[in-house]
C-alpha cells in the first residue's frame, strides 16, 4: 500500500469520528452523553426533580421595575401577601433535562388550575409549568399537580423567612444554611440558590423521584456567588 492511499485512509477516518462526534454533540463521545440522548424528551424517563420555590416580594419587585404600567396586575403581585411560592417541579437528568416532552401538551382542566392557585397563585404559571415540565413526568396531569403538592409539603421554609416585615440583606450561603438546618437531611450539595442582579429569586431543593432529599452537585454548584442579596419584604409588612 502507498504512503499516499495510506495517508488518505487515516484522514478519511479522521474526519468520520469528527462527523460522527458532531451528531452527538457536546460530550457526544461518552457512553452516559449517548445514554441521555437516546432518551431525551421521553416522558418518565428523567433521574431527579427539582422543587423550586421563588421568592414571591423579588419577583414582584422586578416585574413592577421592567413593566410599571402593570405593576400589580398579576394575580401573584396583588392585595395578598405571598413569601415563597412553588415555582414548579422539574424533571432532571444527571446531567440536563427533559422540557416540552408532549406537543402540544395534553390540555389542563379549569379545576385542576383552580386547585393549584394556593401554592402557584398565577393561572399562567400554572399553564407554563405543565406545558415544559410537567408533559415530562410521565404522569397525568392531577398525578403531577399532586406530586408538586407532597414535594412541596416535605420542604420546610426557615421561621426567618416565613413573615419578613422588613427588606433583608443574606448571603447565599446564609439562606442555604437556614434551609439545611431547617429541613434535617437536606445535603449542602442538595440545594442551589437563583439570584437576579441584587435579590434573591429562587431556591431550588433536589429530591428523588420518591421525594426525599439528594444531592445534584451539578445544580448545586451553579448557585449564585453573589456576596449579598436583598429579600425584599412580604407584601404588607
Amino acid at each position: 500500500m502507498s504512503l499516499v492511499f495510506t495517508r488518505v485512509i487515516a484522514s478519511a477516518a479522521l474526519l468520520a469520528g469528527l462527523f460522527a462526534a458532531l451528531l452527538a454533540g457536546p460530550g457526544g463521545l461518552t457512553t452516559a452523553a449517548s445514554a441521555q440522548d437516546r432518551r431525551q424528551n421521553e416522558p418518565g424517563q428523567f433521574d431527579f426533580y427539582v422543587l423550586v420555590l421563588s421568592w414571591s416580594p423579588s419577583f414582584c419587585a422586578e416585574s413592577a421595575e421592567r413593566n410599571p404600567s402593570r405593576s400589580g396586575q398579576d394575580p401573584q403581585c396583588g392585595p395578598r401577601p405571598y413569601s415563597f411560592v412553588v415555582h414548579g417541579l422539574w424533571p432532571q437528568y444527571e446531567r440536563g433535562f427533559p422540557e416540552f416532552c408532549q406537543v402540544p401538551a395534553p390540555r389542563l382542566n379549569r379545576n385542576t388550575v383552580a386547585a393549584m392557585l394556593d401554592l402557584m397563585p398565577a393561572p399562567n404559571l400554572i399553564y407554563h409549568e405543565w406545558d415544559r415540565h410537567g408533559t415530562c413526568a410521565g404522569a397525568s396531569p392531577g398525578a403531577y399537580f399532586e406530586t408538586i403538592r407532597k414535594a412541596r409539603a416535605v420542604v420546610k421554609i426557615p421561621p426567618e423567612f416565613l413573615d419578613l416585615q422588613s427588606t433583608a440583606t443574606v448571603s447565599p450561603d446564609e439562606v442555604e444554611e437556614a434551609f439545611v438546618k431547617a429541613n434535617p437531611g437536606l445535603p449542602r450539595d442538595g440545594i442551589s440558590i437563583s439570584c437576579g442582579s441584587r435579590r434573591l429569586d429562587e431556591v431550588r431543593v433536589c429530591m428523588t423521584r420518591d421525594l426525599a432529599f439528594r444531592a445534584c452537585e451539578d445544580i448545586s454548584r451553579r448557585s449564585c456567588k453573589r456576596d449579598k442579596l436583598a429579600m425584599p419584604p412580604v407584601r404588607g409588612g
